[in-house]
Parts: structure tokens; sequence; C-alpha cells
């Protein structure tokens, strides 16, 4: 049987602050846990072992923060003696603090994050790992560097994150993206079976709402396509991978970035998108290969010449051509007079419009990627024979002809 009770050890200089420590006792050894909470003598009660609240303004609310961070301690401590009488594993006192400190330093969710972002980097999802990094940078900044246990994240905390987010005029998208991997990370957490759910993102947004529209109509793309950009090789090139995603059905740039010599075979091109892991085949037009015949074959394995060369982080080159490409398909825009300025999202959402235009059940493609979920989208998509995109895909490329 083990026993924990809170104590307080007063410090040797008269009217100083003292420390919280737990007493372990196993088997009549008695052991103790050192903590970093101090008080004032006047604010334990020695008879109920417990800190005396009191009414004083400036104290108050850091006692009730204390006494709630002791609760936990406590039934961190109490879960890991279950835990291990569970299993019929032998524990002593020392073997406690050992697990608890264990703990601490392992299950705050600043460490719990970097744990996960070094899982995700060896297994090969930069992408995800990229998200948590800019996810807990921003946590970070909230909480100005203090860390924070896992099992301590409640709603009322997540409540506080959120309006921090709103007064430093974040987007209701950016928060409710920031929140989306917080639970992700969280949840993590649950199923390991390392807390119990408290539903601590209850209260917040978490949700997507309709972005500004970015579908540009055919008759911009055909203004676009039509453009002589002989005179500036830039432009050129930024125009010619915005099309490039236009033909491929609105392929993202990652994709695009990472498609393979070998994905292309049989007049197909067939690959898995990196956010959804989904299998997708697109058919291989001469519209596609003209722009691939204007540059040089990629040294790489990489189809497009967008990873170019041996880059050491094929991330950061691809991303530094997104950067590039969109730099200069603001000068197009300008050019062509487009009623909303141009990224390469902008042939992704302009492909689906184009489709749903075209008579393409909604079910299949919403108005501009409408659906709160892309995924949703890309399942619907999956669901069709992909001659019957194809032959969609046919009509919309010939359409800006």
């Amino acid at each position: 049987m083990v026993s924990v009770k809170v104590k307080f050890r007063p410090s040797s200089v008269v009217d100083m602050e003292g420390s919280i420590y737990y007493q372990i006792i196993h088997e009549r050894k008695v052991r103790q846990l050192l903590t970093d909470y101090k008080i004032f003598p006047a604010e334990w009660n020695e008879k109920r072992s417990a800190i005396a609240i009191g009414s004083v303004p400036e104290r108050k609310q850091v006692l009730l923060s204390i006494n709630g961070q002791i609760r936990r301690d406590v039934e961190r401590l109490m879960r890991i003696v279950m835990r291990f009488e569970d299993r019929r594993m032998p524990i002593s006192g020392d073997v406690l603090i050992d697990e608890f400190e264990r703990y601490m330093a392992e299950y705050s969710l600043f460490n719990y994050m970097e744990s996960q972002i070094a899982d995700l980097k060896h297994r090969h999802k930069t992408g995800t790992a990229y998200t948590y990094r800019a996810t807990l940078n921003s946590f970070r900044s909230f909480r100005k560097g203090y860390d924070i246990m896992l099992d301590a994240m409640d709603s009322k905390l997540m409540l506080s994150y959120e309006s921090f987010l709103q007064d430093k005029g974040v987007t209701p998208n950016t928060s409710s993206f920031y929140m989306r991997n917080l639970r992700a990370v969280y949840n993590k957490a649950v199923d390991a079976g390392i807390i119990e759910d408290c539903k601590p993102f209850r209260h917040v947004y978490t949700g997507v709402d309709k972005t500004v529209k970015r579908a540009l109509p055919l008759a911009v793309i055909r203004r676009i396509r039509s453009l002589d950009l002989s005179a500036s090789p830039k432009e050129d090139y930024a125009r010619d991978m915005f099309l490039m995603s236009f033909y491929l059905r609105g392929m993202s740039l990652v994709d695009m970035s990472y498609l393979r010599k070998s994905d292309l075979r049989e007049g197909h091109v067939s690959y898995r998108r990196r956010k959804t892991g989904q299998k997708l085949e697109i058919e291989w037009r001469k519209e596609m290969q003209c722009i691939l015949d204007k540059y040089p074959e990629n040294d790489t394995e990489f189809l497009l010449p967008i990873i170019t060369g041996r880059a050491v982080n094929k991330r950061s080159s691809y991303k530094n051509a997104g950067y590039r490409i969109n730099r200069h398909l603001k000068a197009i825009a300008l050019k062509v007079k487009a009623p909303i300025g141009i990224t390469l999202y902008c042939a992704r959402h302009s492909w689906a419009s184009a489709a749903k235009n075209m008579g393409v059940p909604v079910s299949v493609i919403s108005e501009a990627m409408g659906h709160d979920s892309e995924a949703t989208t890309q399942i619907y998509l999956a669901s069709l024979e992909t001659s019957v995109v194809d032959k969609v895909n046919s009509i919309i490329i010939a359409a800006i002809k």
C-alpha cells in the first residue's frame, strides 16, 4: 500500500516562502518528492495539510493555481501506483518518484509535441512535422515559454488561447488550424493511455470557413495561356507551372514537385497525394508534354523542373520554387487583368470550378473546393472511374484553347 501526503517545509528565514513537498510512504519507508511550489507560512493549514487560499486578491489566483497543480500531481502519482498494481509489478517509493519524474519530463505538452515532431520527421512526414512545429511555436508564444502538462490542458486554457489568437488578428481558419493540430497531438496521448480525455477543445472553433473565392474564369486562364512571355523567362516558367497544375486537375505544388519520372507510364500519371495518401491517376496529355519539352530533362528522379539538381533539403527546394512562382504570378495577374490575385493554388480552385460549371456532380467537385473537408472531396473524386474524370479534364483543357 502506498500513501501520498502533501507537506509544507517553512523557510529557514522568518516570514519567507517555504516549499511544498510530497511525503510518500510504502511499507513504512518514507521518501520525499520536492516541488517548485512556494507559499508563505500563513498560507498553509497544518491541520488539513492543505493550502489556505485566503482572500488577498494578489495571492488568491496564485494559490488557486498551485492548489490545482498539487491536485494534478497527486492524481498522477496515484495513477502510476494503480498502473503498477494492475500489472502486478513491484513498486517502492523510489520507483514511484522515478516514474513521476519521467512522466513530468516526457509528458509536458512541449516535450510531447517535440517527440511527435521527431517521430514524424523519422517517418518522412515532413509536411505534418512542419505544421506541428508552427503550432508549437504559436502555443509557446501564448504561454510565454512556460510549458504545461498534457493532463492540465482544459477548456478554459484553450478558450484563452483562442482569445490570444483573435487579439493578434489571426483568422478563424488559422486559429482552427492550430487547434486541430493541438487536438491531434492531445488525442494521440489519450489513445496511448497517457492521459484521460477531458475534451479541452469542446468550446473552441475547429471548423473550416469558406475562404475568399480563388477560382479564375476560363476566359482569364485563356489569356494567361496566350501571353507572350518570351522576354521574361521567370514569368514564363511561373505560367507553365500554373498551367501544368491546372492541366493535372488542380494538382498541388507538393504533389507536382514529387512526381517521379517512373510515375508517368502508358500515357498516365499515377501518384499518391502526400496530404491524404490517396492514389490518383491522370491521363498525360499533349499539353502537359509540350510544357515539359520546353525544359531540359530534370537530372533528378523527379519529372517536373521544380526540385532540380541534388537539393539536400527537398522541402525547402520546392517551397522556395513556390514562393518564386507566386511572386511572378502576381505580375501575370496584372497583365491579364485578373479579377483576383493569382497563386498556384488558384489553378486547383479554377479546375474545380470549371468542372462544376460543366456539369460534374456537386458530390464530386463542389464550387471552388467548397467542401468543409478537402479529404471528403478527394474521396468523392476517387469514387469516379478514372476514364470519366479524364474525359472531363479533356473538355476543360479544350475550353481554354
